[in-house]
């Protein structure tokens, strides 16, 4: 069974950067579509951005222009690259990966901005 494996997170200060990477165990043909959502203390699970097989990406307005998502489709691996962090942005970060029949999402990591 195909997992994905979630790394990066961890705690940062206001103002600064982390770096989110998501790797399937194996890749998934054809990858379809990559996302990454987060989700904080008592609130709902929300999307955070997405890219598409083809490259067309998709923010949230609260992360336009502090975060990048990039991906290699070879690899089914997404990257989320946050800049600008605000302590409202702390959350566990999950990321999707879908093929043609499947979705398999990662098990979270935390990012943390405080200072």
């Amino acid at each position: 069974q195909v997992q994905l494996v979630e790394t990066g997170g961890g705690l940062v200060q206001p103002g600064g950067s982390l770096r989110l990477s998501c790797a399937a165990s194996e890749s998934i043909f054809p990858t379809k579509y990559m996302a990454w959502y987060r989700q904080a203390p008592g609130k709902e699970r929300e999307l955070v951005a997405d890219i598409t097989g083809g490259g067309i990406t998709n923010y949230a307005d609260s992360v336009k222009g502090r975060f990048t998502i990039a991906s290699d489709n070879a690899k089914s691996t997404v990257y989320l690259q946050m800049n600008g962090l605000k302590r409202e942005d702390t959350a566990v970060y999950y990321c999707n990966v879908r093929g043609i029949a499947t979705s398999i999402w990662g098990q979270g990591t935390q990012g943390t901005v405080s200072s």
